[in-house]
């Protein structure tokens, strides 16, 4: 494996299972769960788009959210890493991130208070103190790996806090 730029540094690595809240129907949590993995940046931090190339690079990046965690491997999520590259994010605000987020997380029906706070605290929060926000953007058939069809939903967000010198990667999926 390449060595990760001396960009970024992994600070932690919050997750949230819907399972954990109680939901009006049982199965209304769809096996959804939101993966966030913090990063500090080092001064001085390079322009986004060298963000993202050195987040691809990090190892922390090489994890297929199946519960395999991260692994010394050529995939990320349902993708083959060769197939993510800084070009594959497009630019977006921090009201329509927080949508693609609301939209997901409420397809099942209502969610629980207590999921809405956390993920106000871990999740909208965060997007909305974001100097820059990007969401990957679809890729080809081709670029999903063997066994890539593990998630049915796969929203990803990077929010950078230049401020607060960390950058943040958010994986909204279901299983």
């Amino acid at each position: 494996m390449e060595a990760a730029p001396r960009v970024l540094a992994h600070l932690d690595s919050p997750f949230i299972n819907f399972r954990d809240y109680k939901f009006a129907e049982s199965s209304a949590h769809g096996y959804r769960w939101i993966d966030i993995k913090r990063f500090r940046l080092h001064s001085p931090a390079p322009a986004d788009r060298a963000l993202l190339a050195a987040l691809i690079a990090h190892p922390q990046f090489r994890d297929t959210y199946d519960g395999s965690g991260v692994q010394d491997w050529p995939r990320h999520g349902p993708w083959w890493l060769d197939r993510i590259t800084p070009d594959a994010y497009r630019a977006v605000d921090a009201a329509g991130a927080s949508a693609v987020i609301r939209a997901w997380a409420g397809q099942h029906g209502p969610v629980p208070k207590a999921l809405t706070q956390r993920m106000q605290e871990q999740v909208h929060t965060p997007l909305t103190n974001a100097t820059s926000t990007y969401l990957l953007g679809p890729l080809p058939e081709e670029a999903q790996h063997d066994w890539g069809r593990v998630q049915t939903d796969f929203h990803e967000l990077v929010l950078v806090d230049r401020p607060a010198a960390t950058l943040t990667l958010l994986v909204a999926a279901d299983d």
